[in-house]
């Protein structure tokens, strides 16, 4: 079967041939809308982000700045669509087993050589190398990539990996099995290639702005840690006159409020909107105060590793403790922006997915608060022996808030002591990966739009499982999963054993809040993995 993407390479080429005119005379190529002077677009990051490595990188805001920095296989379009990366298309076998993409011989990096299918060779084999340490080498396991397993836990070399350079604009990679989103899989930043001969001779240093050197639509420019982070057009991006945002701007801001102040000021075109705000910011700001739907979920994790808390591996402690959680008080109450209340891990926004009626999910909260005091003292904790214990969680008012809330929730319901411990995003995320912490903080949102996205995270061998959980039949459905047309079955029935085992607490399913300043244009609201490209945005002047 090929799937090709001819008509949108087409389309892509003719935008490139009629930007230089266009852009010109200061209109928008396609809707012809005024266009500013400005071309500057300045955004706010709540915390550092990880790494611009590829093959490093672990939380959004990273992979915000590895999108205008780096491009992979495919990319996405403002409705979560697949579109032509560096590849102009891919054609796979009937088993779907083995996928061949087809590049693009314009592609440059920034220094100008080729892009070429080694580049994408190097950077698989790198993410998946124990040596290199990645974060996300699980990923490359999660996409079946043939003998993924082995390579990454040091068993076989990683040139056994399943992926080949057939030539310099042929790349062919080999699965385990069949599986049909695979090219979904594509357009994350793990994917992304590498440039080998930069990294061998700059090693940890090599993404510094003095030494990177990458192919997206922007290169890195300036970086002062805890700060802010600049970059700006590369002109030898293959669609580079196609491009018309000039430079990017993010600026770390820990607090909310200090952030949405300096949006009032001008100083930031787009930043999140502070906890239990939008009501009033919507009013005020119509049409700059936004809620769309988000690939994304919040929960709090618990620590079922062997050296975690005895009473969490009680499951009526994790039932009693997730059932008095009264999930409306946050979205409607705290929250205000559109949240929905969770009782499966998966979003009810994930594309064929039907969010299942679990059992407590159907209870009234006051039902569920009777069965958490019942479960509680069943597993002995009350007056005479109370349960306390630590929740932790990073730098965020609204985090902050959230815990307190919940922790209100649990004392005045079961009679719990918690301790709550605010970290630094770095230290978290170490302390958290580490298996150091009682329960902790979570929040997910979808590498892929696939329900497996969120599934695999509760996989016994996830390398993002960080509470340790460990039931063998959900592996063994999440296995069977792969290879079915139709998962949902395997799916639900996942949902159902979670919401039994709970090994972690849902408590709401997201929603984008965001201010954006009305200059910027073309933000990909129904894009709900919210993969945006600078590249795609521009500013009008009004």
């Amino acid at each position: 079967m090929t799937l090709s993407f001819k008509s949108l390479t087409a389309m892509l080429a003719a935008t490139t041939m009629l930007a230089g005119p266009v852009l010109a005379a200061g209109t928008h190529p396609e809707t012809g809308e005024p266009l500013s002077d400005n071309q500057t677009f300045t955004y706010r990051i709540l915390d550092e982000f990880s790494a611009v490595d590829p093959g490093i990188a672990e939380d959004v805001s990273g992979a915000e700045v590895i999108r205008d920095l780096f491009e992979g296989l495919m990319n996405q379009d403002e409705n979560g669509n697949l579109v032509p990366g560096v590849a102009t298309g891919y054609t796979t076998n009937d088993a779907k087993n083995v996928y061949t993409f087809t590049l693009r011989p314009e592609a440059m990096w920034s220094n100008g050589t080729p892009v070429t299918a080694n580049d994408f060779v190097y950077a698989w084999r790198r993410a998946a190398d124990p040596a290199t340490a990645s974060p996300y080498a699980w990923y490359i396991e999660l996409m079946s990539i043939e003998n993924a397993a082995a390579v990454i836990a040091g068993e076989m070399p990683t040139d056994a990996l399943g992926v080949t350079a057939i030539d310099d604009y042929t790349l062919e990679v080999r699965l385990s099995g069949s599986l049909p989103y695979f090219p979904l899989m594509t357009t994350h930043t793990t994917t992304f290639p590498v440039p080998q001969a930069v990294v061998e001779e700059f090693g940890a240093d090599w993404t510094k702005p003095e030494n990177i050197v990458s192919n997206g639509a922007y290169v890195l420019t300036e970086h002062i840690p805890q700060e802010r982070s600049v970059r700006e057009r590369n002109p030898m991006y293959w669609n580079n006159d196609a491009t018309i945002i000039e430079k990017v701007v993010a600026l770390v801001i820990n607090d909310d409020d200090t952030a949405l102040t300096r949006w009032k000021a001008g100083e930031l075109d787009r930043t999140e909107i502070p906890t239990g705000q939008y009501p009033s910011l919507n009013e005020e700001y119509p049409g700059e105060a936004l809620a769309f739907p988000r690939l994304c979920n919040y929960y709090y994790t618990f620590n079922l590793s062997e050296d975690g808390p005895e009473a969490f591996k009680d499951v009526r402690v994790r039932q009693a403790l997730s059932y008095a959680v009264d999930r409306s008080i946050i979205t409607d109450q705290v929250l205000q922006g559109g949240q929905v209340a969770a009782f499966t891990f998966t979003p009810g926004a994930t594309a064929n997915f039907s969010v299942p009626d679990v059992a407590f999910g159907q209870m009234t909260q006051a039902e569920r608060n009777a069965a958490a005091v019942e479960l509680l003292a069943e597993a002995g904790y009350g007056p005479d022996n109370p349960l306390a214990f630590e929740l932790v969680y990073n730098t965020s008012e609204a985090h902050a808030q959230i815990a307190t809330v919940v922790a209100q929730m649990w004392k005045q319901t079961l009679g719990v002591e918690v301790t709550q411990n605010n970290m630094e995003w770095q230290v978290f995320l170490e302390e958290r990966g580490s298996q150091r912490f009682e329960m902790a903080r979570g929040a997910w949102c979808g590498d892929y739009n696939e329900a497996s996205t969120f599934l695999d995270l509760l996989n016994s061998s996830s390398g993002y499982n960080d509470g340790k959980y460990s039931n063998p039949e959900v592996d063994a459905l999440l296995a069977a999963a792969k290879t079915m047309d139709d998962p949902s079955a395997n799916y639900t029935q996942i949902e159902e054993i979670l919401a039994n085992d709970m090994p972690v607490i849902p408590v709401y399913h997201y929603s984008g809040n965001m201010m954006l300043n009305d200059e910027i244009r073309n933000w990909p609201i129904n894009n709900v993995e919210q993969n945006w490209y600078s590249r795609n945005l521009y500013r009008v002047d009004n």
